[in-house]
């Protein structure tokens, strides 16, 4: 597993996951709370966690090919 290759997904991936969990967290607060607060505690470490993982993931999948 190349550490170049992981970071490089994870710049790519960290942004991604982060804005479709701000943009969940949004909404969800929208609509069962009525007021439009964002969870950036629970967006940021969702996005690391996740991004971290589908990064390793994919890094290993191309180490078998």
């Amino acid at each position: 597993m190349k550490i170049k290759e992981l970071l490089v997904n994870l710049v790519i991936t960290f942004p991604i996951v982060l804005v479709v969990s701000i943009s969940v967290t949004y909404l969800w607060n929208l609509v069962v709370h009525g007021s439009g607060a964002i969870d950036w505690e629970i967006s940021l470490v969702f996005a690391l966690s996740i991004g971290l993982a589908l990064s390793v993931s994919w890094a290993l999948r191309t180490k078998e090919k």
